[in-house]
């Protein structure tokens, strides 16, 4: 039964991102002719020569292929979650665009707006580990061949090259401009939608009172590792706290370390992307 709800809960967040993904799209990019990565860009510019042929067939008439060899590839659990989000995000798009042509705005409002519910969409979708193809599962059989490449490299080298074409075609160099600008603001939201509920701030520190700040950071309920280390000036033993805390406790951990050790006492703070346990993240989804 448990299988089930979850099946059940998992394809609704889909739909949602589906719905998301559609709206970004027909909303701000299609609307105000702004340059898409991906497919879906690709798509547009097809459309403008031919367009007789809808954005949404051609989406998930070019991702076919792709989820027939990803399949070979990846197996039948990336196939079947991400083709039921291609095929509804592309009767989505199409449907919408059938129904209500929105009207345009701001440029760089709408660039700005659209990526942010773009990457919303995409993050919703990962974490239920489907995808709309496109890009990223081009980029993925991609990495069969390319080995010396990442995933997001390779993605990056399909969406600037669509991105570019596009320009070409509409006559828009800010086209193209405005799309870098939604990649990096869609990758900034997808991130914080997939990892931001389990990232936090990573802090090493060293003090010849650790003792004093350990117990402190453990009264105010802050989990601490101590790690045996040697200094390596004069060789001395020294021992280095490792505290995960989140965002909002940095504050309180500087100040603590500043009331016993405020002269001395070395501090390195930096950025815990994905923090997995008590107090943070489950497991669920890990491959992320």
């Amino acid at each position: 039964m448990k299988i089930k709800t979850d099946y059940i809960k998992s394809h609704l967040l889909i739909t949602l991102g589906c719905i998301i993904y559609a709206l970004s799209f027909t909303v701000f990019f299609q609307t105000n002719k702004l340059a898409m990565g991906g497919f879906t860009g690709l798509s547009q510019i097809i459309n403008r020569f031919l367009p007789m042929l809808p954005i949404g067939v051609l989406v998930f008439v070019m991702n076919t292929p792709l989820m027939v060899i990803g399949f070979k590839k990846e197996g039948s659990k990336l196939l079947f979650a991400s083709f039921y989000a291609i095929t509804l995000s592309s009767l989505l798009i199409d449907g919408i665009s059938a129904l209500y042509t929105f009207p345009k705005t701001n440029e760089l409002l709408a660039c700005i707006f659209g990526s942010i519910l773009l990457g919303m969409s995409l993050g919703i979708m990962m974490l239920q580990n489907s995808t709309t193809g496109g890009t990223e599962l081009l980029a993925r059989l991609l990495k069969y061949k390319i080995h010396n490449l990442s995933i997001g490299k390779v993605c990056l080298i399909i969406d600037v090259t669509v991105i570019s074409i596009y320009a070409l075609v509409f006559g828009k160099f800010e086209s193209a401009l405005y799309g870098i600008i939604a990649m990096y603001i869609s990758s900034i939201t997808m991130d914080a939608v997939v990892y931001g509920s389990s990232n936090g701030k990573l802090a090493y520190i060293i003090s010849d009172k650790n003792e004093q700040i350990m117990q402190k950071l453990l009264e105010l309920g802050l989990g601490v590792t101590v790690i045996k280390g040697n200094g390596g000036w004069m060789g001395n033993e020294k021992n280095v706290l490792l505290c995960v805390v989140r965002k909002n406790k940095v504050g309180l951990l500087k100040k603590t370390v500043s009331e016993f050790d405020p002269d001395k006492a070395f501090v390195i703070v930096s950025e815990a992307k994905q923090v997995l346990g008590e107090g943070f993240g489950d497991y669920t989804g890990i491959g992320l």
